[in-house]
């Protein structure tokens, strides 16, 4: 029997509900600790020594640490497990998310941000790889989606703590409040199992069976990996699909990190009050979550290469929209807009991308898009941080965006292929 079909018969529904369950909070608390610089970087700049000369770099370190992460995190995982690498990267971000709350110095903050990146770079995959391990193959795909659309509750829930209490009692205790939580969740996954296709990896059988609480009684089967070279993914009847995926990815997290990580800035350039600018972002932090759910209806509506179409032709359209704005209301109205487009195309590149690839490929076409991502979001920071700088301007910031947005559309009707209703190979 396939180490899948063990699962569907040995894990309970309420045990695999749990692990969704939990696996959201981890997921959550990546989102809150990426997403909370963007809210306390106007403060932090203000008090750090030589900040604003670095500014760029605070930006993006965590970033870079994610980066890191997210290439050490299938390694580790295979070596030592699921949960062990879990823990550890939970530890990690956990830790130095408390230590950044600490940092006197500009060369502390960076620091202490960039390895608490890699605990979030490296938690991601992993707790993606441990719910799916835990999960059934019928609802996989529903859990794996509710999974991803944590991370705009996560951003919602740190913004709305950083909101009411900045102002009394500074930012480091939104550093402070995250890592509290996130030690909670380390006491309670040192009581959670490791996965079961691990165990039976590392322990046979037996390992198995102390996982699953039962005894199983069939011949077990696992698919042995093969292993792809990068190159694969440059092959004549990928090469197009390639490049389009890359470009999705790239485009979606430039615009979003260059947006969002700025968004106060971007507003207090157009005379926004800062306590103002706070709130403007958090209402934009909020208006992902009906882009994510937007995407997930229309994905099934009209299929993934018009969807993805839209959202990406929409951030695109949206961005012009920002960029031409004259008035502060205006500008809010389309910084809200291009949130719901921007969160749609992030939510579809997700879903689109591993149906476009047979199983062989997945994992690759997965990951190379997974750090295109990252490199995006390590340069966007630094873009929106020097145009401000010598324009100030809003249009200045917005127009490559736009142009990126429209790129991305294009090419998926272009060369994006239909895999609505489709056979994955």
């Amino acid at each position: 029997m396939n180490i899948d079909r063990v699962v569907e018969k040995y894990v309970s529904g309420k045990k695999q509900a749990f692990m969704l369950f939990f696996t959201s909070l981890e997921w959550m608390f990546v989102a809150a600790g990426v997403m909370v610089l963007s809210l306390t970087l106007p403060d932090i700049l203000k008090e750090l020594p030589d900040a604003m000369s670095v500014k760029g770099t605070i930006a993006s370190s965590v970033f870079v640490g994610m980066l890191i992460g997210a290439f050490s995190s299938g390694l580790f995982s295979d070596l030592f497990g699921r949960r062990w690498a879990n823990i550890s990267y939970l530890i990690i971000g956990t830790l130095f998310t408390f230590l950044t709350g600490c940092a006197k110095t500009s060369g502390n903050f960076i620091t202490f941000r960039l390895i608490s990146g890699i605990g979030y770079g490296g938690l991601l995959p992993v707790v993606n790889a441990y719910l799916t391990e835990f999960t059934a193959i019928r609802i996989r795909g529903r859990f794996l989606t509710l999974l991803e659309s944590s991370w705009a509750i996560g951003s919602i829930l740190m913004g709305l703590f950083v909101v009411f209490t900045l102002g009394t009692l500074g930012w480091r205790w939104s550093y402070y409040g995250l890592s509290i939580i996130s030690t909670l969740l380390l006491i309670i996954i040192f009581s959670l199992p490791e996965s079961p296709k691990i165990a039976y990896l590392k322990k046979g059988k037996t390992g198995l069976e102390k996982v699953l609480g039962a005894k199983v009684s069939e011949e077990i089967e696992i698919t042995k990996r093969v292993k792809v070279p990068l190159l694969s993914l440059f092959d004549r009847e990928y090469l197009s699909q390639t490049i389009m995926v890359w470009t999705l990815w790239f485009s979606v997290s430039f615009i979003y990190y260059g947006l969002f990580v700025w968004a106060p800035k971007i507003f207090s350039s157009k005379g926004i009050t800062a306590h103002s600018s706070l709130w403007y972002t958090f209402f934009m932090l909020v208006m992902q979550l009906p882009g994510y759910l937007l995407a997930a209806y229309l994905i099934e509506k009209i299929g993934r290469k018009k969807s993805t179409a839209f959202f990406f032709i929409g951030t695109g359209l949206s961005a012009l929209l920002m960029a031409s704005v004259a008035s502060q209301t205006a500008l809010i109205f389309s910084s809200i807009v291009i949130s719901v487009f921007c969160l749609g195309a992030w939510g579809m590149v997700y879903a689109y991308t591993p149906e476009l690839y047979p199983t062989k490929m997945r994992a690759l076409g997965n990951g190379s898009s997974g750090v295109m991502a990252r490199i995006a979001g390590i340069l966007a920071p630094y873009y929106t941080a020097l145009v401000m700088d010598k324009t100030n301007s809003i249009t200045v910031v917005m127009i490559p965006m736009a142009i990126m947005a429209f790129i991305s559309g294009i090419l998926a009707l272009a060369i994006g292929r239909e895999t609505k209703g489709i056979p994955v190979e």
